[in-house]
């Protein structure tokens, strides 16, 4: 059987495009807040990162509802349970589940449809630390929220170590959009969030300025305290 002269280029050139789409997105989380911060992640654990340190995480393609955040004031014994004042996700240091708000999340979903990455910042949860999320090259859009969200929140949000969303507080179809699409907007108290952190979910509805895309194969980083 007589091949064509360029098969092995093809095949070549379908080898590259299948690992440019299938490859393990890599997560540098880091440190610049000149307190410790315990980071986690969902799928990914959890570490200590005192300032200025790095922690290095690969991911798996096709993973959805993943995020990174950052616990506050946490101790943790030598088989790795404890408790952490923000953040805390069932007492655990190698977190298995999602962190008890509040925090400041860093979601993403890999290799989604047309060959994209879904990512975002979100204050749906609260907010505890300032966060940067973004590629590690320039091919899409660097996202942040570094307000002193900590400092001016409004009294009825307030709670040790951040700033709780009103959903966290009140949870009511208001603010949590419980009902369904559509079935909510913003608010007083989630345009708080919105006008410091124009990049950042401040309330469950708020795709349309609020989540982005990038190429699948992206790396990236998240910085706490950028």
């Amino acid at each position: 059987m007589n091949f064509p002269k360029n098969l092995p280029l093809a095949v070549s050139l379908l080898a590259i495009t299948f690992f440019a789409y299938t490859h393990a997105a890599t997560f540098d989380i880091i440190n610049k807040c000149t307190y410790t911060v315990w980071a986690a992640a969902k799928p990914g654990g959890g570490r200590r990162l005192d300032q200025g340190q790095t922690w290095n995480i690969n991911v798996a393609p096709g993973t959805t509802q993943a995020r990174i955040w950052g616990r506050t004031k946490c101790n943790f014994d030598a088989s790795g349970r404890g408790q952490c004042e923000t953040g805390d996700c069932d007492g655990l240091l190698e977190c298995q589940g999602y962190g008890k708000p509040p925090n400041t999340l860093a979601e993403f979903a890999l290799n989604q449809p047309n060959n994209l990455d879904f990512v975002d910042i979100s204050n749906v949860d609260g907010f505890n630390i300032p966060m940067e999320f973004s590629p590690t090259t320039d091919v899409c859009r660097h996202l942040v929220c570094n307000a002193p969200i900590n400092e001016q929140c409004p009294t009825e949000l307030r709670t040790p170590g951040g700033c709780n969303n009103p959903c966290t507080v009140y949870k009511t179809n208001e603010y949590c959009c419980t009902d369904g699409p559509g079935s909510c907007g913003p608010t007083p108290l989630s345009k708080f969030f919105k006008d410091r952190c124009p990049d950042a979910y401040s309330y469950p509805q708020d795709d349309p300025t609020s989540l982005f895309t990038c190429p699948s194969g992206t790396n990236y980083r998240v910085v706490f305290c950028p």
